[in-house]
């Protein structure tokens, strides 16, 4: 735990060069994906200077955190929850989005993590996730001895998108849409990033794998039960008895034929 960093260290991060050029990287891909995601409830947990869910149009959107976001982020949530990833004070069932950014590599516990929301996700409920590729130039600058720290979370802690596939295949989540990005090298000036801005389709098109970060979407598949309604009882309709009336007979006959049709309305089968 000792190496381990909070997600506020992570709010901080951002604010530096390569974590601005991250966060418009992530904000792209997180606005794709949930603009198309339709229900009631919406959750993101951390980093509440970036609104992941503004492209969302859910009714109710609320902010999952350690702490509360300041007072000029607040206005663009519902409502704000203090509250772990590991424990997520929602009953089962009840979410439809859940975003998590970078939430995999801000605990001890990711299993867990996913796990309650694997829980309070609504079948068909959606996930995104967003985390750093540790199999990319970022990745492996931040495994060289004897460098300064580079990401804000250690290599230890970050949980590449094969293994996450793996952890959403147990829990029965469908992964529909990922993808890497930020591709240039580790460049701690605005400057430099921009001269290695050609590397981001150069990147998607020959080394799509090695971005130095991704963002995936999965959603949850649940073995479904046939729904049956309930039994309900069939009438059974009162079955008319036709009664030949011989040709030429008078009106005595024919009163005596609806006589015998109406007493006959009511037998049962």
């Amino acid at each position: 735990m000792a190496e381990e960093t909070s997600i506020v260290e992570l709010g901080d991060w951002f604010d530096t060069p390569p974590g601005r050029y991250v966060r418009a990287w992530e904000q792209a891909q997180f606005d794709a994906i949930v603009a198309d995601v339709f229900g009631f409830n919406a959750l993101q947990v951390g980093l509440p200077s970036l609104d992941l869910l503004q492209a969302n149009r859910m009714p109710f959107k609320v902010f999952v955190g350690d702490s509360l976001a300041k007072a000029e982020l607040a206005s663009q949530w519902q409502a704000q929850v203090v509250a772990r990833p590991e424990a997520l004070p929602f009953e089962s069932d009840s979410i439809d989005l859940l975003v998590l950014p970078h939430a995999f590599e801000s605990t001890d516990e990711p299993h867990r993590v996913l796990r309650e929301v694997e829980r309070v996700l609504v079948p068909e409920g959606r996930v995104v996730v967003s985390g750093f590729n540790p199999w990319s130039l970022w990745g492996l600058r931040a495994n060289l001895p004897g460098m300064p720290p580079w990401l804000p979370h250690p290599p230890s802690a970050q949980v590449s998108l094969a293994r996450l596939k793996d952890w959403f295949k147990l829990l029965s989540f469908e992964v529909d849409r990922g993808r890497f990005g930020c591709y240039a090298p580790a460049c701690m000036t605005d400057v430099w990033l921009r001269r290695w801005a050609f590397m981001e389709k150069a990147g998607d098109r020959w080394w799509p794998v090695c971005g130095a970060t991704y963002v995936v979407s999965a959603v949850k598949r649940v073995a479904g039960a046939r729904i049956i309604g309930a039994p309900w009882k069939k009438r059974r309709r009162a079955r008319r008895v036709a009664v030949p009336v011989p040709q030429g007979s008078g009106g005595a006959h024919r009163a005596q034929a609806e006589a015998v049709g109406h007493t006959a309305t009511g037998i049962k089968e």
